[in-house]
């Protein structure tokens, strides 16, 4: 009998045996969870609740929501602004535009978008009708919008489908983000449900979590920002 037979020995042996049920362990068929009783007066907690048991605390109103987004974002060294209006946005950007020395710029229409990044006067590229990724690589940021902001994690969500697709938010070495404060939400199970009244059951084909500037700490625990993606991110919120 040569290697192949052997393989093929091995496999039509395992074949007639057959394979434990997931949950079982290898030994026995697991016993179904036991039903709650109707006379304890306890009702279960959904998988949800018990998930915000052990998660980071995201606030119960938008006052904590901001604050905890605020030193979540201090934490991941990500540049969060809390302005008055979209005057103040605008300043605000034409500020950073200006100390960074921006020539040209990337972004997609959108309302907030469309509200403040023209004030700037920079050429821009825009990824509505398709783009060239070496185009928004040469460019020294990238703004978008984004679907919801997260306090207990200072995690901002974006989609390839309403926030300029998949490369805007990866590809320019600053990464910017203009969103309104209701956008805020207390944790990620809030998060998902908003996306869901966004997007209903048609998600985009891309949703990305991002959470502080693309680092890594892979070689001897050294943090690296901009490792695999911008090397700042900037929220302006108002």
């Amino acid at each position: 009998m040569n290697g192949r037979e052997r393989i093929l020995a091995r496999i039509r042996e395992a074949l007639r045996v057959p394979a434990p049920k997931p949950g079982s362990h290898g030994h026995h068929e697991a016993a179904p969870a036991p039903a709650p009783s109707p006379m304890s007066g306890r009702i279960p907690l959904r998988p949800v609740q018990q998930a915000r048991a052990w998660l980071p605390p995201g606030g119960d109103s938008p006052a904590e929501h901001l604050e905890r987004f605020a030193a979540a974002s201090a934490d991941l060294k990500t540049d969060f602004h809390l302005l008055a209006d979209e005057a103040a946005a605008r300043a605000k950007l034409s500020e950073i535009a200006a100390a960074e020395g921006w020539k040209q710029i990337a972004t997609h229409r959108a309302t907030l978008t469309d509200a403040v990044v023209p004030s700037l006067g920079i050429p821009s590229r825009t990824t509505d009708g398709g783009y060239d990724p070496e185009d928004l690589e040469r460019c020294d940021a990238g703004i978008t919008t984004c679907d919801v902001l997260v306090a207990q994690t200072g995690t901002l969500v974006v989609n390839s489908r309403t926030t300029g697709g998949r490369a805007l938010s990866v590809l320019p070495p600053h990464h910017v983000v203009l969103a309104r404060r209701d956008q805020l939400v207390g944790d990620l199970t809030d998060a998902f449900q908003r996306i869901r009244e966004l997007h209903g059951e048609g998600w985009p084909s891309m949703i990305s979590l991002v959470t502080g500037p693309s680092r890594t700490g892979d070689i001897e625990r050294i943090l690296v920002l901009g490792a695999h993606g911008p090397k700042k991110l900037t929220v302006l919120m108002w």
